[in-house]
């Protein structure tokens, strides 16, 4: 489906376009002292990392803004999204992947929890990045020796976010050898991580803040003190297709709704707009069922066949440059780095994969032994799906080499 969604965003909204996030003071500005309320307005930017939202507050600062004393205003308004049960889909509710979309989303809401070792055999330390104020990490995970393997296989977490004070208690066992390693998990609800990472990095950088995180509209009487601009479309969907970043792709999903049918965004508007940009191209598919734009769904559907026609109609469309490019090359990046590595397909491909329990999917370009370029499409949807990777990387194999 994220072929589908960035093939079409790119078509629609173009390669340049760009997301915009806006700051706003409500209240009394003298000098440096703000009392009243700093309010955020978000446009669905997929992709505000931790760096990125520094940059924006080290600009507020260097325009002179350093004392706070009001609300942090978070308008979300943009995005019209249900409310979500993060574990409904794997139950795996604290894996950013299962994050809802949030139009003021900050550095995908996650945390990385860094495990590191220390003396051979000890238990490693563990720390959160970015830090939670008052939180209690509660460290159980036994040194061990021997080899590293799949780390994250022997650690365990259990999640209190409404414990006073929260807490996270992480256990199982850490080799020594496997030096640091990082998992990333969602440890707070949205309003707390916001407030969390900017009451951090506006200390960091000089400033104060006194007053809590609150949800609302922008007011009438606001005005714009800051903006920040995203990367370019051409830079955003690399990461969507290259490493099936699944929250980014929802963005870019209800940002075509908002776009071609007016905000605040749906997924019932997004499925209407890329209906909509088929219906321009003569194309009506018939089996298409549009969820969320991303593979988190277990109700989305397209057909092989139209998989096909997609990278066929990219291929001659004026942003195939861009829509290749964001798929991983077979044993170089992304999704592709680690498969057919020593194949002699590998550096010949740009596959999308898409990975779920019972399905196993593949969709690129081969440019072949002949010097020719062929779509290829491979779905697979079966209790033993993990068993036909093998199958999908003969496929490409076969491709690459035939006559």
């Amino acid at each position: 489906m994220k072929l589908l969604t960035t093939y079409a965003a790119l078509e629609v909204l173009g390669p340049a376009y760009q997301w915009k996030t806006e700051v706003y003071v409500n209240g009394a500005l003298k000098g440096e002292r703000l009392k009243g309320d700093l309010i955020f307005k978000g446009y669905g930017d997929p992709k505000i990392t931790l760096e990125a939202f520094w940059l924006l507050l080290r600009d507020l600062r260097q325009k002179g803004l350093k004392e706070i004393k009001g609300n942090l205003i978070l308008d979300r308004s943009y995005f019209d999204v249900p409310k979500e049960d993060p574990g409904a889909f794997d139950n795996e509710p604290y894996k950013p992947y299962n994050a809802a979309p949030d139009a003021m989303l900050i550095n995908f809401r996650a945390h990385r929890v860094r495990f590191l070792p220390d003396a051979e055999g000890k238990p490693p330390r563990i720390v959160l990045d970015p830090e939670i104020a008052g939180a209690r990490i509660v460290n159980q995970v036994r040194g061990a020796n021997g080899g590293c393997g799949d780390w994250r296989d022997k650690l365990q977490y259990q999640i209190k976010r409404d414990s006073s004070p929260p807490a996270y208690a992480f256990s199982g066992s850490f080799s020594s050898a496997c030096e640091e390693r990082a998992m990333h998990l969602i440890l707070q609800d949205n309003n707390a991580y916001f407030g969390s990472l900017f009451k951090q990095l506006w200390e960091q950088l000089g400033g104060s803040w006194k007053g809590a995180v609150v949800e609302g509209a922008l007011p009438d009487t606001a005005r714009r003190i800051g903006k920040y601009d995203s990367p370019a479309l051409a830079e955003i969907i690399r990461d969507i297709n290259k490493f099936s970043n699944n929250v980014m792709a929802r963005h870019l999903f209800l940002t075509l709704g908002a776009e071609l049918r007016g905000a605040p965004a749906t997924p019932l508007k997004s499925a209407a707009a890329i209906n909509d940009w088929l219906g321009v191209r003569g194309q009506r598919f018939l089996e298409l069922v549009l969820d969320n734009g991303s593979v988190l769904s277990r109700i989305e559907r397209i057909s092989a066949q139209h998989l096909g026609w997609l990278l066929r109609a990219a291929y001659q469309s004026n942003v195939f440059a861009e829509l290749e490019s964001s798929l991983p090359i077979v044993a170089v990046d992304g999704t592709m780095k680690k498969r057919l590595t020593l194949g002699n397909v590998s550096g010949h491909a740009h596959i999308k994969t898409g990975s779920i329990k019972e399905v196993r999917a593949i969709a690129g370009y081969v440019f072949d032994a002949q010097g020719r370029r062929m779509a290829v499409v491979c779905l697979i949807n079966h209790p033993n799906a993990e068993l036909g990777r093998p199958v999908q990387d003969a496929l490409l194999e076969w491709v690459f080499s035939r006559p």
